[in-house]
């Protein structure tokens, strides 16, 4: 009987432990697959071969090690001379493929940049700088230029942007004639012309919205160079650095190299000043505003009434931007404003399909729709408007802690019918009194609304400003509650001053100077007078800075025009940046040409920041780390493959 129990006993264990062991082995882990794939793609072969001559493919094929994919083809594969029927360019398992829509031209050298675009099918590893090219003739050329391309007006790079070459020195060449070779700006802004035979010729750079490589559309920024460029070589060496791993230095070697001249090219890319003009849209968005818009600054157009037919001109008060691209007619009148449709005759310049400004006449319309409401309603909004008197609004900038530099702004809600300095009154404290301080008030020249107030500040004094209620009427009827408001100007010792003297400037030029915050707009503007820019009272902090050579004098920066044959006002930025300290006087010195244009603007206001070297898997660099370890400790496996 024991032993019966015993067998029992020992036949439940040995069938528990085989359940468990089988249970281990249908719960199995994810294989690991090895180290991570850390290497690009390696070229096998090629149809037709590297640097072919006499060839004439309609199909090119690369085949690689291993499956590819090419990223973004159409905007970072280049092919020059550039193709007006856009090749098809695909991958297919190990191999990059590009068939031609183009007839190839003969005697041509033709290169395909891939430039980062072909990645494995894994780790997404790129091949950088990847170019294959072959003649239709028999020699290859081989000369290459290159450099970077900045927008003129704040040295940012510009990336995506075509560069192309043309032997020919007609200025006409480059609005009506495809460029003969191109290149592609990467995200630094940089470019290299490949394939490039012996001569002289003119480079430009274009964004090319219509991608017929020619600036035919004055919407596309464009650059030119002045001088003509002759491409050649020189022998040259580098010093290469071998690495151990991330951090540890092997050896570092002198390399002996052939360099493609010039190679420091640097193209200021700017939209032309032409704007095409027309009338984008008319709206009444309240039954006694107008307001017309154009696309681009432009000149102010005459108008006259139709609809109601009125004989007088003193309807209105006109409000409108600097450039007169938006118009604003406040009507005065209420046998007008009351109408519900109002429609007008306006003439007004209107770009043509051959970019000529011609004089426009046209008939628009304002409607404006009001609710309809029953007698009982209207008569309820009556008693409720008498119940609620309703002021005219004013608008000021003045805070409790006022900047010294600051002069006061007002500015009304609905134009009013006057208002001079005789309204207002702006007095300074002396002990536990108030003292009235002399002001200059001037009203704005294009909007009737604004009025700005501009006394001599007492650092640190206590102020206080007065308006008396019912002071101001609006040319509606309305008129303004009481407005008062204290407020103390911040006193110097809050404030620092900055001198600088700059050195490097073109003789017999003016310039000026702006400071910059930190996302690159300009606060404070200074002329620069006996090479010397001065700024006083400024606000502790960092200021960055840019000089503009003011070639034509009227205090801002100018674009370019390629029909004029006129660059952009030239630029420099100050390599750093000042820190103002409060209650300091700052001197500092600033030579414009002590770094290359491409290196002078700080990387912290630049917008676009060159990118890094992609790292597809966040463990990248650790893994690759562990992986060279681990074949520094252990031999290679013979016939081991790069993983899966």
């Amino acid at each position: 009987m024991l032993n019966k129990i015993f067998s029992i006993i020992t036949f439940l264990f040995f069938s528990l432990l085989i359940a468990v062991m089988l249970h281990s082995c249908a719960n199995m882990a994810a294989p690991t697959g090895g180290p991570y794939d850390v290497d690009p793609p390696v070229v096998i072969s090629a149809s037709p071969g590297f640097n072919s001559l006499n060839a004439y493919p309609q199909r090119v094929e690369i085949e690689f090690n291993e499956n590819i994919k090419i990223e973004s083809p159409t905007e970072k594969v280049i092919i020059t001379p550039p193709q007006i029927a856009m090749p098809i360019i695909r991958s297919i398992g190990k191999k990059a493929v590009v068939e031609f829509n183009d007839e190839l031209q003969p005697n041509t050298t033709y290169t395909i940049d891939f430039t980062d675009a072909i990645v494995d099918n894994n780790e997404n590893n790129p091949i950088e700088n990847f170019v294959y090219s072959f003649s239709t003739g028999d020699q290859l050329d081989t000369l290459s230029i290159s450099g970077r391309v900045l927008n003129a007006e704040d040295l940012e790079p510009q990336p995506g942007v075509y560069v192309g070459i043309h032997s020919n020195f007609d200025d006409t060449v480059f609005t009506n004639v495809p460029f003969e070779r191109i290149s592609r700006t990467n995200s630094r802004g940089d470019f290299t012309v490949r394939g490039m035979s012996p001569g002289k010729y003119r480079v430009f750079a274009l964004t090319d919205v219509n991608r017929d490589y020619k600036y035919d559309n004055p919407q596309e920024a464009l650059a030119f160079l002045d001088s003509i460029v002759s491409p050649s070589t020189m022998m040259d060496v580098r010093q290469d650095t071998i690495f151990l791993d991330s951090l540890t230095i092997d050896t570092i070697k002198t390399v002996n190299y052939t360099r493609f001249l010039p190679d420091n090219l640097v193209l200021r890319s700017f939209l032309s000043d032409f704007q095409r003009r027309y009338l984008q849209r008319n709206e009444r968005p309240v039954e006694n505003r107008l307001n017309i818009l154009f696309s681009a600054p432009t000149e102010m157009p005459e108008f006259s009434l139709i609809e109601p037919e009125v004989l007088e001109y003193d309807w209105y008060v006109t409000e409108r931007s600097i450039n007169n691209d938006t118009i604003s007619l406040w009507i005065t009148d209420s046998l007008i404003y009351k109408q519900d449709t109002i429609r007008m005759e306006i003439k007004y310049l209107e770009t043509d399909t051959l970019n000529q400004n011609v004089l426009i006449t046209d008939t628009i319309s304002f409607n404006f729709r009001r609710q309809a409401s029953s007698g009982q309603s209207r008569q309820a909004e009556r008693e409720s408007q008498d119940s609620l008197i309703q002021f005219l609004r004013i608008n000021s900038n003045v805070q409790s802690s006022f900047e010294l530099f600051n002069p006061i702004r007002i500015e009304f809600d609905q134009p009013v019918v006057e208002f001079d300095s005789s309204y207002v009154e702006l007095s300074i404290q002396v002990d536990s009194l108030y003292k009235n301080v002399p002001f200059r008030m001037l009203a704005d020249s294009i909007n009737p609304r604004r009025f700005t107030i501009r006394p001599r500040w007492e650092p640190g004094g206590r102020y206080m400003i007065k308006i008396d209620s019912a002071a101001v009427f609006s040319h509606y009827g309305l008129w303004n509650d009481s407005f008062e408001q204290s407020f103390t100007v911040k006193p110097l010792d809050q404030y620092g001053n900055l001198q600088i003297s700059i050195s490097g400037l073109p003789e017999g030029k003016q310039a000026f100077v702006q400071l910059l915050n930190s996302s690159d707009k300009p606060f404070r503007k200074s002329d620069v007078k006996a090479n010397v820019a001065r700024f006083q009272d400024l606000p502790p902090g960092d200021a960055y800075a840019r000089l503009i050579i003011d070639e034509n004098g009227d205090g801002k920066w100018t674009t370019g025009n390629y029909e004029e044959g006129r660059q952009p006002e030239d630029v420099f930025y100050y390599n750093g940046k000042f820190v103002i300290r409060a209650y300091s006087d700052h001197l500092e010195e600033w030579n414009i040409n002590s770094a290359p244009l491409i290196r002078q603007k700080p990387l912290e206001i630049t917008i676009n920041k060159p990118e890094e070297r992609r790292q597809r898997n966040p463990n990248l660099d650790r893994d690759r780390q562990q992986q060279q370890q681990q074949n520094r400790q252990s031999s290679p496996i013979p016939g081991m493959g790069r993983g899966f």
